[in-house]
Order: structure tokens, then sequence, then C-alpha cells
């Protein structure tokens, strides 16, 4: 998934939102959702409005089941 990065406060860790285009279940109308995912970021590379890629992973915490693998800008 690509998103952008919007917060870099925490110790390696990232929150990350992907908005994506989905069309309504009923209607069929294309509904904008998004979603805020927290992904590791071993080296603390990015920084907050980078845009990133993430992969699922197993569990690292609580929240955290997405990994950073690349900055794309």
């Amino acid at each position: 998934m690509v998103g952008v990065v919007t917060s870099d406060k925490m110790a390696k860790t990232r929150a990350v939102v992907v908005n994506r285009l989905v069309p309504h279940t009923l209607y069929r109308k294309t509904m904008k959702l998004r979603t805020k995912f927290y992904a590791h970021d071993e080296k603390n590379e990015s920084k907050a409005g980078d845009k990133v890629r993430i992969q699922a992973c197993r569990p690292l915490s609580r929240l955290k089941r997405w990994r950073v693998v690349e900055i794309l800008k």
C-alpha cells in the first residue's frame, strides 16, 4: 500500500494515512476512504509528509502490523 506519513513523533513508528477509492456496495458511487496504519521504520528515515510504501508483516506491537518498505517521495 502507498500512503503519506502523518506523524513521525514515535520512536521507530510512523503513522501512515492511505487514501482509497471504493464503490458503495448498494449505490455504486465511488467513495473516498482514509485509513490510518502504524508502520515500523527501523532506521527512522521517513519524515512527516513523505510518500511511503508499506507492507503487512507479523504483529510487532499492539497496533503495529505494517512496516515501511521504501520512501517514494
